[in-house]
């Protein structure tokens, strides 16, 4: 079945005898048992809730996975992975992270006794690779400088120290990367993101491709309550239902929208994967069918990029990504506004650079934005 088509009808199971076309929301925290020791499948909503595994089969069938664990945000189902290592454990990670990422990383995981290290290509990931190392974490493309990740040749080398692989898969989603069919073990969304895609709720989901792996993190998703809500699931459903046709877009008017930023004059460097000059524009090409909608770019003077802050119009300066509107964001005050300064400038993010989430806006009113607030 074509991927547009899981998005459209999700998963064949169904939960009423009502004919309703739309999954209904089971706001039920309990549910009664038919006898003693029998179960209809579902006991309490933190364990799991019909709405819920609804979301969690589509989302499966998407990435190609043995199961789903849908979470309250991406940052919970982030911290649920951590929950599988011990202290002493030693995480090899992507060298640009989402702030929120390496603040886990750095403010929480660290104080439970994990080791991280940092790293760009696959080679200088499996020279980081220890003896105590359980796992490997990327983000490609990256937040937000946009870097890939050959995540074939890191598969290569957790399989061969028999290590995890965990990908962030939010920027591209399963329509244009399927990180589990390159070698991951575990794909991470902030479902927030482009699966919900409206700028209406929070989520975040974990696909495995092993069930025993699964286990473990239902386990774990039980027993600290971190799981998503039945209102919160339809929504991530309802905004499946869109997301091959809403990925087209954004990733052909982003494509459009980053080459002509690529011609303005205080416009310094643009970072978008789908630019041919792109360093990582061929490993792109080959581990994804597009490029998304999301743009870097850094201009002239830290004045320029205040100033387009606060003169766009149609495209919102605000935090996140992924939704309908367009929205314009200053790492260096939002996303990553907890890395230490040198820990920032080392990765690019300065004064000078702003992160564009490309909506579903006409090309030219998105470009007629940008052109009046650049000056």
């Amino acid at each position: 079945m074509d991927i547009s088509t899981i998005c459209v009808h999700g998963c064949d199971k169904k939960y009423d005898t009502t004919g309703a076309v739309s999954v209904p929301i089971f706001a039920s925290s309990t549910f009664a048992h038919p006898g003693v020791g029998q179960s209809t499948g579902f006991d309490y909503s933190r364990t799991q809730n019909p709405t819920k595994e609804h979301l969690e089969h589509t989302v499966t069938a998407l990435e190609g996975g043995a199961e789903t664990i849908a979470f309250s945000s991406g940052m919970a189902a982030e911290t649920a992975v951590m929950e599988l290592f011990s202290p002493g454990d030693h995480i090899v990670a992507s060298y640009d992270l989402y702030g929120g990422t390496f603040r886990l990383f750095s403010r929480i995981s660290e104080k439970n006794g994990l080791k991280f290290s940092y790293a760009v290509t696959a080679d200088e990931i499996a020279a980081k690779i220890t003896p105590a190392t359980k796992a490997v974490f990327i983000e490609t493309p990256t937040n937000p400088m946009m870097n890939v990740v050959d995540i074939a040749a890191v598969a290569r080398h957790t399989q061969k120290k028999n290590i995890l692989l965990i990908v962030d898969n939010t920027f591209l989603t399963p329509i244009f990367q399927r990180p589990l069919s390159l070698g991951a073990d575990i794909v991470l969304h902030s479902g927030t993101k482009y699966l919900g895609g409206h700028n209406d709720t929070l989520a975040g989901t974990l696909t495995v491709k092993d069930s025993g792996l699964a286990d473990k993190l239902r386990f774990i998703a039980k027993t600290t309550g971190g799981g998503l809500s039945p209102f919160d699931s339809f929504l991530i459903i309802r905004g499946i239902k869109t997301l091959a046709v809403r990925m087209e877009r954004h990733n052909k008017t982003a494509l459009a929208a980053a080459k002509w930023l690529t011609e303005q004059k205080k416009i310094k460097k643009v970072f978008y994967i789908g630019l041919k000059d792109h360093p990582d524009y061929e490993i792109s090409c080959r581990q994804a069918t597009g490029f998304g909608g999301m743009i870097s770019f850094s201009v002239d003077a830290e004045q320029t990029a205040k100033s387009i802050l606060e003169n766009v119009k149609v495209i919102k300066y605000a935090e996140s990504l992924g939704g309908t509107e367009s929205l314009i964001t200053y790492p260096l005050l939002q996303t990553h506004a907890d890395l230490p300064q040198d820990e920032r400038e080392a990765r690019g993010i300065n004064g000078c650079l702003l992160r564009l989430s490309v909506g579903l806006e006409a090309l030219d009113d998105i470009i007629a934005d940008l052109k009046q607030a650049i000056g």
